[in-house]
């Protein structure tokens, strides 16, 4: 059985880092990706990246701040978020691919991952 597990989440002020985790077990993957879900609304593509070529893909809003990245070894997905602002406050979901292609707009949208995470919280204070 598959299982994803987010970690790392927590309370930051503005201008920090935090790096989230993702334990996954159970297959291989095409790809996965981050998302992020705010109060009120929809859940968003945040980054990706591909298992092929280790290829990522970021959302324009965090391009720059945050870097998508995987330990093979330890089976993690990891995100490393830096210079945090306030917007940046949401649920995070890790998400995982088995699609045969993992590329373009497939990695940013959430029909095309089959498993989730139950999410971790992060909370960016002013």
């Amino acid at each position: 059985q598959v299982q994803l597990v987010e970690s790392g989440g927590g309370l930051v002020q503005a201008g920090g880092s935090l790096r989230l985790s993702c334990l996954h077990s159970g297959r291989t993957f095409s790809g996965m990706a981050w998302f992020r879900q705010a109060p009120g609304k929809e859940r968003e593509f945040v980054a990706a990246i591909r298992w092929q070529d280790d290829i990522t893909d970021y959302a324009d809003s965090i391009k720059g701040r945050f870097t998508v990245s995987r330990d093979k070894t330890e089976n993690t997905l990891y995100l490393q978020m830096n210079s945090l602002k306030p917007e940046d406050t949401a649920i995070y979901y890790c998400a995982a691919s088995t699609r045969p292609i993992y590329a373009g707009n497939t990695v940013s949208r959430r029909a095309s991952h089959d498993y989730w995470g139950q999410g971790t919280q992060v909370t960016v204070s002013s």
